[in-house]
């Protein structure tokens, strides 16, 4: 048997409960090229400004938060996403009690599974 081709979690928000004046973090899924990592902050908890070593997606799971971006503002509210680029210098603040979603995604990997090779006609 090889390895699976999927991967289901029903319910990420389960695994990372808001915390009193807390923040919580969990990685959820690592694959090659890929982790999710599920967040929780109590409101006003935040992230201050860093930056990623990968492009990264920010998900809004469940309440709202303030994204400054390269030095834009961004409200996130759930079925909201925010794209950042490596590096892009950004901060992450909580307005509510709030769950996000944070996958990073990571190029230098090599795929599980070799790249299908693409014959023509011709051939």
């Amino acid at each position: 048997m090889g390895l699976p081709l999927a991967e289901f979690l029903e319910d990420v928000r389960a695994l990372v409960p808001v915390q009193p004046e807390s923040t919580l973090s969990r990685t959820v899924l690592r694959k090659p090229g890929l982790r999710v990592v599920a967040f929780s902050f109590d409101e006003g908890q935040q992230l201050t400004e860093h930056t990623a070593a990968m492009p990264v997606l920010l998900i809004a799971l469940s309440g709202s938060f303030t994204v400054v971006a390269d030095g834009d503002s961004h409200t996130l509210v759930p079925g909201g996403l925010l794209y950042l680029e490596t590096r892009a210098p950004h901060a992450v603040t909580a307005r509510e009690p709030a769950q996000l979603g944070l996958i990073m995604l990571d190029q230098r990997a090599k795929p599980l599974l070799p790249t299908p090779q693409v014959r023509s006609e011709q051939d």
